[in-house]
C-alpha cells in the first residue's frame, strides 16, 4: 500500500493479548502491512509483535468500566488519529456512533449476541431490569446499524439474527474465531507425571457454560479420571458453590492462564469437555474452544445441540447438560474405548487441517480490510 493505514483496536474488556483481538486480527493486519494500535487494560505501554498496546485502567467494577474507563478509551482513540477504529465490545457502540460524528471510518467486532446474553446476566436479579436493559440495548444496536461502517460477525448463526431484526442489514462480513494452527503446532506438552486420564475444560468459568454439571460428573467418575479447569471465574460465591460440590475432590483448578500455556494443558488431557446450556446465545454457537480441543486432537464431550452434533458429530459424543450422571456416562465411554478416542480425536485434528484454521480464515479479514480502504 502507497501509504501505511492506521487500524486503532478498541476493548473495555478483553485482555490486552486475547486470542482473538491481539493473536488473531491485529497481529494478522501488522503482516499485511498495517500499522496497528491496540488500546486495552494493561498496566504500561509497550510494543509486541509490532503491535503498539495503549493501556487503560483496571476498573475497580462494572460500572467503573462502562463509564470511566471507556471515556479515557475514547480520549485515547481520538489522540491516535487512525484510519480505521475497530471495536470489540458492545458497550462501545455508543463510542462508535460518536467516533462517526468525527467522521472516522468504524468497524464494530460482534463477538456474541448480546441481546439474548442479558437473559442469562446473573448479576442482574430482576427480569424486569433485564427486558429495560434489553430494549435499550436494542436501541443502540439498531442505531449502530444504520450508522458504523461496517460489522464482523464472529459466527455464521449470528448473520440470520441481524438479518431478521434488522431490515437492510448487508455491511458485514463473517470471520469466525478459529484456532491458529501454526501456533498450536509449535507449542510443546506440559511436562507431568501423569497418573490418570484428563478431562479439560478451558474459558469462562460460568453457571451458563454448565461448570457446575461438569463438576457434579466426576462424582460418578471418581478416581477413574481428573478434571482440570483453566479459566476466570464469573463471581466469587459461584466459585465456592463449585468447590462444595462432592465432585471437586477430582477436580483441580488451574487459574487464568495465557492462550500459548493453555495449549500445552491440553496436549497432555484426554478428553476436552464443552457442556453449555441450551440458551439461545448458545443454540448455535461455534465455541472457540471446540476447535482448540480439535487442534490439540483430543475428542470431546458436549452438550447434545442439534447444530452441535451437525457440526461436530464426527469428532465428539453429546449428552444433556443438565444431567450430570449422562455427562458421566459419556466421559466414561470414551475413557473406556482407546480405539473411539483416537478415531475422533484424529478426525478432529484433520478438520481444523482442512477446514477450521485461523490460517484459511484469515483471508478474509484482510479482503475485507480492502473493501473498507478502498470505500
Amino acid at each position: 500500500m502507497d501509504k501505511q493505514i492506521k487500524i486503532c483496536i478498541l476493548t473495555s474488556v478483553h485482555p490486552p493479548f486475547d486470542g482473538r483481538v491481539f493473536h488473531k486480527e491485529a497481529k494478522t493486519l501488522v503482516k499485511a502491512g498495517y500499522d496497528v494500535v491496540l488500546i486495552a487494560q494493561h498496566n504500561k505501554t509497550e510494543v509486541v509483535d509490532s503491535v503498539k498496546i495503549i493501556p487503560l485502567p483496571k476498573p475497580r467494577n462494572r460500572f467503573e468500566r462502562m463509564t470511566r474507563v471507556v471515556w479515557k478509551l475514547f480520549r485515547l482513540a481520538l489522540k491516535e488519529k487512525a484510519d480505521i477504529y475497530h471495536f470489540h465490545d458492545p458497550e462501545l457502540i455508543p463510542m462508535g456512533i460518536i467516533l462517526k460524528l468525527f467522521h472516522k471510518r468504524v468497524i464494530y467486532d460482534v463477538h456474541e449476541l448480546v441481546y439474548f446474553q442479558i437473559e442469562c446476566k446473573s448479576w442482574l436479579k430482576s427480569q424486569i431490569i433485564k427486558r429495560l436493559i434489553q430494549q435499550i440495548y436494542f436501541l443502540f444496536e439498531k442505531l449502530s446499524t444504520k450508522s458504523i461502517d461496517q460489522f464482523i460477525l464472529a459466527e455464521n448463526g449470528y448473520e440470520r439474527y441481524f438479518i431478521q431484526k434488522y431490515k437492510n442489514f448487508k455491511r458485514y462480513t463473517i470471520i469466525r474465531n478459529f484456532p491458529i494452527l501454526e501456533l498450536i503446532k509449535n507449542i510443546k506438552p506440559l511436562t507431568i507425571n501423569k497418573q490418570k486420564p484428563i478431562i479439560i475444560y478451558a474459558g469462562g468459568l460460568t453457571k451458563i457454560r454448565g461448570i457446575k454439571e461438569i463438576i457434579q460428573s466426576m462424582e460418578f467418575i471418581g478416581e477413574k479420571a481428573e478434571l482440570w479447569l483453566l479459566g476466570k471465574w464469573e463471581s466469587e460465591e459461584f466459585k465456592k458453590e463449585c468447590e462444595s460440590l462432592k465432585g471437586w475432590r477430582f477436580t483441580k483448578y488451574l487459574g487464568l492462564k495465557p492462550l500459548e500455556e493453555v495449549y500445552t494443558y491440553m496436549k497432555v488431557a484426554d478428553i476436552g469437555i464443552s457442556i453449555l446450556y441450551p440458551v439461545k446465545n448458545y443454540v448455535t454457537s461455534l465455541p472457540v474452544k471446540a476447535f482448540e480441543y480439535m487442534a490439540c486432537s483430543l475428542p470431546m464431550v458436549m452438550s447434545n445441540f442439534p447444530y452441535w452434533e451437525e457440526i461436530f458429530g464426527e469428532c465428539a459424543l453429546f449428552a444433556n447438560p443438565y444431567d450430570p450422571k449422562e455427562i458421566a456416562e459419556t466421559i466414561m465411554k470414551l475413557l473406556s474405548e482407546e480405539d473411539l478416542r483416537r478415531k475422533i480425536g484424529k478426525k478432529g485434528r484433520e478438520l481444523i487441517q482442512n477446514e477450521y484454521s485461523w490460517e484459511r480464515e484469515q483471508k478474509k479479514l484482510l479482503d475485507f480490510y480492502n473493501k473498507v480502504i478502498e470505500k
